[in-house]
């Protein structure tokens, strides 16, 4: 495997570097190559100077400690971009913020810790908009340099469909994780709730943050998945799944050239053999929108009480007015809210068992990534499954005329997430034909 390209899926990158079939210098070589060429086009990461003198210095270590191939751990050497609202060992973390790094501080993330301790190398911090919200940082899109990739999560979508890392850290609260899957063109991962633990990252609504990973293919996702899940089990699904569509305001909420592109995927699917049933699905939604962005607001207030009282000009706008808007809600007003995000779970849960469903199936994003790097793109397509927790992931879905990558988004049920990555592996390869 000598002199394979970093553009290597990561199962036969693992194999390789465990192996020793891919020298990690090597590997390291040319993965330095590619980022100079990249990163400054695409400001994927935080600057970090020597960045690849601590690599190889860690790499060493790594070396150090597993001589022997048979001993490596599962993700020996492989690079991992964390988003910049994780807290990392020997990295500032500024939330993507003009906030003060030392008022920020807390201890690791328990996520990076376990893959730390699966043998990956923390390549560095990925670009967060402020605060895992709405303020953009510099990130473009590796397709087209004047189109946005999404956010929150956008240095870390970035990162992953450039090349330069084959794993990356991401969060969700609307649509984090997939949205920019989506437009980068990736497989994004946005696990049940809690099913990946969030100490040490920043909150910005804690009822409704979701820790996930970004990966160039669901094979990658599954892995990763097995190393910060747990009690991650084998799923054995012996057949296609049925997939249901959410006919009605909601869908309705995605562009022309979107809803297009859907039904395209939609007839793949059933020329695949795949059953497909449409059902009318939240009636409700424009109410769930409201209840979600209550929350939000509601939460982020809370979480920011103290840092927003001693520097609330630091803040970006689109963040001061999310707290602005979120101080006055009322206890009782939040409650009734988390009440009805619970319900939704519960609603969708009994119309799959009703009408036999496996899956739900939905456009990623209304449509492909917006031009301007001003906005993040709307996130609405992510945010009833977001808001009840259920696990979803992007399926990278082709691209538009100009380019721009489309993606599909696939949900499943309540902390059954390794049949829906096991599903979605089956899906992969008929969703990507364009």
């Amino acid at each position: 495997m000598n002199g394979l390209p970093v553009t290597l899926p990561l199962l036969p990158l693992v194999n390789g570097l465990r192996s020793g079939e891919i020298p990690l210098f090597n590997y390291l070589d040319q993965l330095e190559a590619l980022f100079q060429q990249r990163e400054p086009e695409v400001h994927s990461f935080l600057p970090e100077e020597g960045r690849f003198d601590r690599l190889r210095r860690e790499a060493q270590q790594l070396l150090d400690h597993y001589p022997q191939p048979l001993t490596r751990p599962p993700l020996f050497g492989i690079p991992v971009g964390v988003k910049d609202i994780f807290h990392a060992k020997g990295f500032e973390t500024r939330g993507g913020s003009s906030l003060p790094p030392e008022v920020l501080r807390g201890p690791e993330a328990r996520s990076v810790t376990l893959l730390k301790e699966a043998g990956a190398l923390i390549l560095g911090k990925t670009v967060s908009t402020e605060f895992a919200y709405f303020g953009p940082g510099p990130t473009r899109n590796p397709h087209c340099l004047t189109h946005t990739p999404g956010g929150s999560s956008s240095g870390s979508a970035a990162a992953v469909a450039a090349n330069l890392c084959p794993i990356a850290l991401g969060t969700q609260t609307i649509g984090s994780i997939i949205r920019p899957a989506s437009f980068c063109g990736v497989v994004g991962y946005k696990p049940s709730y809690d099913r990946v633990t969030r100490a040490g990252v920043i909150p910005l609504a804690p009822s409704l943050d979701h820790v996930g990973v970004f990966t160039a293919g669901v094979a990658g996702a599954e892995l990763v998945a097995s190393i910060l899940c747990p009690d991650w089990h084998l799923a054995i699904t012996g057949r296609r799944p049925v997939l249901g569509v959410p006919e009605g305001p909601y869908l309705e909420r995605a562009s022309a050239e979107g809803l297009a592109h859907f039904e395209a995927t939609c007839q793949r699917l059933a020329e695949a053999g795949c059953v497909i049933r449409r059902s009318p699905t939240m009636p409700d939604f424009d109410e769930i929108v409201v209840r979600h962005n209550l929350i939000v607001a509601a939460e982020a207030a809370q979480v920011h009480a103290d840092w927003f009282a001693n520097y609330s000009e630091l803040y970006h706008q689109r963040t001061a007015d999310l707290i602005r808007r979120g101080r006055p809600v009322a206890v009782g007003d939040l409650a009734e809210a988390l009440t009805g995000r619970r319900r939704l779970r519960q609603e969708l849960i009994m119309l799959m068992d009703e009408q036999g469903l496996d899956l739900w199936i939905t456009p990623a994003a209304p449509g492909p990534a917006p031009e301007g790097l001003d906005s993040t793109g709307d996130p609405v397509m992510n945010l009833p499954w977001t808001h009840s927790g259920l696990p979803s992931v992007n399926l990278p879905a082709g691209a538009n005329e100009a380019g721009l990558p489309l993606g599909l988004q696939v949900a499943g049920r309540w902390y059954e997430d390794e049949t829906l990555l096991e599903w979605a592996a089956e899906l992969e390869p008929v969703v990507r034909a364009n």
